[in-house]
């Protein structure tokens, strides 16, 4: 009886911290006409703002930004961008304090969580001039 006890009281805590898998329409509901700020290992990662149609704007915070859009594949979120045709999978989760994202096709890597949430528009930088 008492391991039963000692079980619960380990488990219950565990249970209440439980992260959610966000379904497509959860992931289009929290961040569609939203900017996100990712984090990565405490240092800012890059945004993401979110457009109407699952189209979508990405920058690695240097004021560049790659246009492309995003369609569910299982249960995960794959993006494809302009400059990266190449469909980039992630499972994104509701940590209870933002949204989580790993990506698919490293699961070593780190994931990338939300530090900001903002209405935006994302900075873009005009196209680039030269001679």
């Amino acid at each position: 009886m008492l391991r039963l006890i000692t079980f619960i009281a380990l488990i219950v805590p565990a249970l209440g911290n439980a992260e959610t898998l966000l379904s497509a329409e959860e992931f289009a509901a929290r961040v569609e006409g939203k900017v996100l700020t990712y984090g990565l290992l405490g240092e800012p990662y890059g945004a993401e703002e979110y457009l109407p149609d699952r189209r979508v704007r990405w920058s690695f915070l240097d004021g560049d930004c790659d246009e492309g859009f995003w369609y569910p594949e299982g249960d995960a979120i794959c993006f494809v961008y302009q400059d990266t045709p190449t469909p980039q999978c992630w499972k994104f989760f509701d940590t209870g304090a933002g949204i989580r994202a790993d990506f698919l096709s490293d699961p070593a890597d780190d994931s990338l969580y939300e530090v900001d949430r903002g209405e935006g528009p994302l900075y873009c930088m005009g196209p680039e001039v030269g001679v």
